[in-house]
């Protein structure tokens, strides 16, 4: 397929909204946006307990969740797979080869960058207002609700740089999820069959997909750090 051609192709996919790319789209979208809700739920709040509790081992919790940030997908995808297939522990539930698996993985790649990006950023803010929270005395689950309100704005961007990680994942998903057509073809792991394939238009409508997407979590994240800044330039006048 010649180079301009394979654009070509791609464009006409997008355009007349091809119903295979539009169902690989959704399904993509759906797993990670699921897969980044169940993450928020567990690691904001883990976040906010790293940040506002003090206990003896905490530096080695935060330096171990830091770690997990290094997790390789590959190795995720393959002790999930362990787990879910026949001979594991949770193979009764017939879970291999569906969207919820992808989700699992997407889940335990994701919520470490959650614990430890949101830890930062409360903690951070926590110093800041220690002082004030000791003199009205909040303390316990009502500073760690006031400082993840507070923080929302922050805490919105962690959650943008999770997504990007969940809806750029290949590795893990192909695993588990095993790439099967109309049940748990993602964007990655379409783009890198049909690449094999040959099959560069569709690969490049997909491409030019995850990269709109990925332009738009950055533009979205520049845009609360812009907000943030001029909000404290107000607060600070």
């Amino acid at each position: 397929m010649e180079f301009w051609s394979a654009f070509q192709i791609a464009f006409d996919l997008i355009t007349d909204f091809d119903a295979d790319l539009i169902e690989v789209v959704g399904l993509s979208l759906r797993v990670s946006l699921v897969a980044l809700a169940i993450s928020g739920l567990i690691g904001l709040p883990l976040g906010a307990l790293l940040a506002i509790t003090e206990f003896r081992g905490k530096h080695a919790a935060v330096v171990g969740v830091n770690a997990l940030l290094a997790l390789p997908p590959v190795v995720v995808g393959l002790v999930v797979y362990m787990m879910l297939s026949n001979a594991g522990p949770f193979g009764w539930l017939q879970l291999l080869y569906s969207p919820t698996a992808m989700i699992i993985a997407q889940v335990i790649l994701v919520t470490p960058i959650i614990v430890a990006l949101s830890r930062q950023t409360l903690e951070e803010l926590n110093e800041f207002y220690s002082e004030q929270f000791a003199s009205l005395g909040i303390f316990g689950l009502d500073r760690m609700l006031t400082l993840l309100f507070e923080a929302r704005h922050g805490l919105v961007t962690v959650m943008l740089a999770g997504f990007g990680r969940a809806i750029s994942e290949v590795g893990a998903v192909i695993i588990v999820g095993g790439n099967i057509n109309h049940v748990t073809r993602v964007m990655t792991t379409t783009i890198a069959l049909e690449t094999s394939k040959g099959d560069l238009g569709l690969a490049l409508a997909l491409g030019i997909i995850l990269l709109s997407l990925a332009l738009l979590v950055n533009v979205a994240i520049a845009s609360i750090k812009q907000l943030e800044g001029r909000m404290s330039h107000v607060y600070a006048h």
